[in-house]
Formats: structure tokens, C-alpha cells, sequence
């Protein structure tokens, strides 16, 4: 894994569909719109804010996070509206030692549906193991988000099983997590 290249700048990866880049405050409104819906924390840790003052905190604690090379969180803006801020993926949990990576992303729902997961996530699998040259990078989903586990089998995932109350999230309590992975000898 070249590490020192994952934090030399904040990534900004592309296709003609969708553009993942660092996350400004001119993009509160459309940032706050996802974080403030209930739907988008049905299957993800945490629950939905409802001050934009803590939201707006949150692009602080992203770029802190990035400084302290501890995760990237970065905006999913579509180029067909001005490049309009949808969602965010996440690259975290990242192990040198095991040359991992573990990948997330939410959408706003008004753009569930339309493919924007599936782009992401393939943006993100050509960078971490095109350029970053991870060996396996992998995500968790709940058992009942059919939906996000769709979007990582389109993407050549393998789901290798559940991890039963594996996890604790403060505002769910123990949840089973399914584990989908892809190698870099997979695809490579």
C-alpha cells in the first residue's frame, strides 16, 4: 500500500458521472440535507442531526481526521447538476499491516436508485488498488440493506459471511454486520 500517497493531498477522483472530492462549507445546505434525513441512518452508526451547526462541525472533525491520516471522508457530487453534493464515501479503517482498507458511503435518499452507489464504490475500488495499490479493501452492511449489498456485488464483491452482533452502535446495540470483500488480485 503506498500510504504516504493516500494522505500526500485530499483525493479528488472522477468519472463523467460523478466527482468524489473534499467537502467545502459552501456545501452545507446539500450536506445537511443527508445528514438530517432519518432514512439515511437506518443502517449505518449514529442517528440524524437535526441542528446545522453540529452538521457544519462535522467537515472540521473530516479535514482533522484526514490531518491525523485516521480516515477520508469525501463528497459525491453529480456532474448533472452542477456537481451537487449527494452523499459521501468514506475510506476508514485503514491497516498498513494488512494492507486494507474498509470503504462506506451514503446517499441522500432523493438519489437512492440511480446508480450514484455503484459509480462511487467503482471509483473508489480503480483508486485504492489502481493507485494506492491496497491488497484487499472491504465494507460491512447490514442484513437488511439488500440495496448496498447490490451495489457491492455489481462491483465484484464476495460476500464472505456475518459477523453476528459484532458491533456495537450506540444508538442501535449489538448489530450483525455482513462482511463483502474484493482483492486486488481479483480484478488485477
Amino acid at each position: 500500500m503506498r500510504f504516504d500517497l493516500l494522505y500526500a493531498k485530499y483525493p479528488m477522483l472522477e468519472n463523467d458521472e460523478v466527482v468524489l472530492k473534499r467537502i467545502s462549507e459552501e456545501d452545507i445546505d446539500d450536506f445537511f440535507m443527508i445528514h438530517s434525513r432519518e432514512e439515511v441512518y437506518k443502517f449505518i452508526p449514529g442517528k440524524a442531526r437535526k441542528n446545522i451547526k453540529t452538521v457544519k462541525n462535522m467537515i472540521g472533525h473530516y479535514e482533522r481526521d484526514f490531518n491525523k491520516k485516521k480516515m477520508i471522508f469525501l463528497g459525491i457530487y453529480i456532474r448533472e447538476s452542477e456537481e451537487k453534493l449527494v452523499g459521501l464515501a468514506e475510506i476508514f479503517d485503514i491497516n498498513k499491516t494488512a494492507d486494507m482498507v474498509t470503504i462506506g458511503y451514503r446517499l441522500n435518499p432523493e438519489y437512492w436508485g440511480r446508480g450514484i452507489a455503484t459509480i462511487t464504490t467503482k471509483i473508489l475500488v480503480d483508486y485504492l488498488f489502481g493507485e494506492i495499490e491496497v491488497n484487499r479493501i472491504q465494507a460491512f452492511v447490514m442484513p437488511d440493506n439488500s440495496k448496498s449489498a447490490e451495489v457491492l456485488k455489481r462491483n465484484s464483491f464476495i460476500y464472505e459471511g456475518t459477523i453476528r452482533q459484532g458491533q456495537f452502535w450506540k444508538d442501535k446495540g449489538l448489530v450483525d454486520l455482513q462482511v463483502y470483500s474484493l482483492l486486488r488480485g481479483d480484478i488485477f
